[in-house]
């Protein structure tokens, strides 16, 4: 298996591998552009978004700049998606967003995750595990995302959150670590 097949089903890859670094690379060069329009370029920001990520159900999407991710194509984001700046997704493993989703300025969706030793980090090999949030799920600002975590559907996650764990639908979490402190009803 190549590293990059490696990555793409979760297994140790190293993440110095040329082709996964040219990869990056060029993904760099198209955020950039992104990143680099005027704010009126509707049709620009739409041109590019379609292109670099996996998948977007409709042209409603938005992303304010400026964005970054690694590859894009592991990102997945449903009707209406809704991201302000500094939107920051580390997509080594996949990233599914559901619809009508908001997410704050400054959030960061990690997949990417690397040894605790130091000796087995400094091999610069890593794993990854995707993350999934659900529908109607609202952001906060400043919340990190960690690997492997689910956001259930109707969630709201607090502003400086650090979500480390799954959280279940239908409810309200903040803190660090992010835990429910209310449960919705229907």
């Amino acid at each position: 298996m190549t590293e990059k097949e490696k990555m793409l089903v979760g297994e140790v890859y190293s993440a110095v591998d040329p082709e996964l670094l040219q990869e990056l690379n060029a993904v760099k060069e198209v955020i950039h552009d992104y990143n680099a329009l005027r704010p009126s370029d509707a049709e620009g920001r739409w041109r590019i978004l379609k292109g670099l990520l996996g998948r977007i159900a409709d042209d409603k999407a938005f992303i304010v700049q400026p964005f970054y991710c690694d590859y894009g194509k592991q990102i997945s984001v449903g009707r209406r998606f809704f991201a302000n700046f500094n939107f920051t997704v580390l997509d080594e493993a996949p990233v599914t967003i559901g619809d009508d989703c908001f997410i704050g300025p400054n959030v960061s969706i990690y997949t990417a995750c690397h040894s605790t030793d130091p000796t087995e980090r400094n091999t610069r090999q890593e794993w990854a595990l995707p993350v999934t949030i659900g529908d109607k799920v609202w952001i906060g600002g400043s919340v990190t995302i960690l690997p492997g975590v689910t956001i259930g559907d109707n969630v709201t996650i607090g502003a400086g959150s650090v979500v480390v764990r799954d959280i279940p639908s239908n409810s309200i979490a903040v803190g660090n670590p992010c835990r429910v402190v209310k449960e919705l009803t229907k």
